[in-house]
């Protein structure tokens, strides 16, 4: 959730380069589609049954693949697992970066990102119980994700004090809340559902108690 809004947008092939850091990178274009598969059918299952639940062969039956096909891209369920939490981290940041655009201000890039990620989590619910599960199956993981968003955050609040739009002194501590805010409005109006509130409402709300506070003036 993190660039600029004049930054170019990523390539299509980002998102699974994204993985690549724990996948041997696919040669040809069949290869990234089978890495592709093998992405979203793990999203799949780990979002069902958990990581120690899950098994190989149940994601390469669910991604349409030979079994031994899976050892090309993977030397393990946890290698996998890593290149997984590297790819919706990714998925996460282009899904906001792509409702941003030249000339929005501050406060509104900030309610776009927003809204793009709860329409994303909206679509994609596993992303939580992945995320929260990296804390335990790959600790680095779980935290560079977070330390990731939050130094995006953090760029966008020192732009927005660059344009005079935020006050002077944001910085590491006002990310980190801002972003747990909207993880948590994420789980409360996306993931547990029960409220009429659509993404857009919720950023506005969001948005509006960054402008205004809640101290009564």
């Amino acid at each position: 959730m993190g660039n600029s809004p004049g930054t170019a947008a990523p390539t299509a092939s980002a998102v699974e380069d994204a993985a690549c850091s724990d996948a041997k990178t696919p040669r040809t274009e069949r290869g990234r589609r089978t890495l592709r598969k093998l992405l979203d059918a793990a999203a799949e299952e780990f979002g069902e049954k958990g990581f120690h639940d899950a098994s190989v062969s149940s994601i390469t039956r669910r991604a349409g693949v030979a079994l031994g096909s899976f050892y090309t891209y993977f030397d393990s369920k946890d290698a996998l697992f890593r290149a997984l939490v590297a790819d919706m981290s990714e998925k996460v940041r282009t899904s906001a970066r792509s409702a941003l655009h030249d000339g929005m201000g501050a406060l509104e890039i900030e309610r776009a990102a927003l809204a793009a990620f709860l329409r994303f989590a909206a679509e994609h619910k596993e992303i939580y119980r992945i995320i929260d599960e990296a804390e335990f199956v790959d600790p680095a993981s779980y935290r560079q994700h977070y330390e990731t968003i939050a130094a995006r955050i953090a760029d966008r609040l020192a732009a927005g004090t660059a344009s005079g739009e935020f006050r002077d002194g944001l910085g590491e501590l006002e990310a980190w809340a801002l972003m747990g805010m909207n993880v948590f409005v994420g789980l409360r109006y996306v993931v547990w559902g029960g409220a009429d509130k659509s993404p857009e409402a919720v950023a506005a709300g969001v948005n509006r108690l960054l402008a205004e506070g809640v101290l009564k003036r």
